[in-house]
């Protein structure tokens, strides 16, 4: 059962496996007579294998470029520079992502996200604790929503999307910043187009066109997203709102953008080719 207070902290954290501890598990099990496969360059992982045959699909069906994914990993590279909390902080151009080396085409390793440990917090409260505690900092929870993902087609973000828009009395438009689950470029292309921000099959001219950048149209992933910010599993989703709420309080520096209304959304499992569970959140500012 749920206990329900005036005041709640919600936190997420990760501590993924370190060398040290792979080292020691791959001896003892190398002791005990079992194989031990030698790790490719920059492993593998069969997520990015699902996200690079979603992406071919949507390069088919609709005439998405690597050049725009790789468009994408590069303002997200950028926008880290800007984050004193992201795991990499320096600048790739357009050219340095499509040069890098490949995971599984059409993705290079700097179209997927790292491996990283983090944790971050948030603190709800009702609104009666508000009027008692006054705050200036505090953000309104408009719509919060979770969805399952389906066996039969892709489009639990269409369908958490649409149901928070309802909760909070938005749409699309009324957004004027975003986090969206980049756990490669091309994630960020399809939730660009599943939120709303931009039509189906649109998602990679929507990015080419500036759209998305820290000075675009709606900036996507302000704080480098997933794939620069980092992608400590547990912890991702309070990250992504943790970026919102800084962006609307105007707290965020060099990589500040307007806007008075922020989404985040935050995907996990798979199911299919989609995401096994979505969140979608929209928060505004007092």
């Amino acid at each position: 059962f749920m206990v329900y207070t005036d005041v709640e902290v919600a936190a997420g954290l990760i501590k993924q496996l370190k060398r040290s501890d792979k080292r020691r598990k791959e001896k003892k099990a190398k002791e005990q007579g079992a194989e031990v496969k030698k790790e490719k360059k920059g492993g593998h992982s069969a997520f990015m294998d699902l996200y690079a045959m979603a992406a071919r699909h949507h390069m088919k069906q609709y005439g998405t470029t690597q050049r725009q994914l790789a468009v994408v990993a590069a303002k997200n590279h950028n926008n880290s520079t800007l984050n004193p909390f992201a795991q990499y902080t320096f600048p790739m151009t357009v050219e340095q992502v499509m040069d890098d080396y490949e995971v599984a085409y059409p993705l290079t390793r700097s179209m997927c996200a790292p491996v990283g440990d983090g944790a971050a917090a948030a603190i709800l409260c009702s609104e009666k604790f508000l009027k008692e505690h006054p705050s200036t900092r505090a953000a309104l929870v408009r719509a919060s929503v979770l969805r399952s993902g389906s066996w039969k087609k892709d489009d639990v973000g269409q369908r958490a999307a649409t149901a928070a828009y309802e909760m909070a009395g938005l749409g699309p438009k009324d957004i004027g910043v975003a986090e969206v689950h980049d756990a490669t470029a091309f994630g960020e292309i399809l939730q660009s187009e599943q939120m709303g921000f931009c039509p189906e099959g649109k998602g990679g001219p929507f990015a080419e066109s500036g759209a998305t950048a820290l000075d675009g149209k709606i900036p996507l992933n302000t704080s480098g997203g997933l794939l620069s910010r980092g992608h400590p599993i547990g912890a991702s989703g309070l990250a992504q709102i943790y970026e919102i709420v800084t962006q609307l309080r105007e707290e965020a520096g060099e990589r500040q953008v307007k806007a008075k209304i922020g989404l985040a959304e935050n995907g996990g499992g798979t199911i299919g080719f989609g995401e096994a569970a979505m969140c979608v959140h929209v928060l505004e500012k007092l």
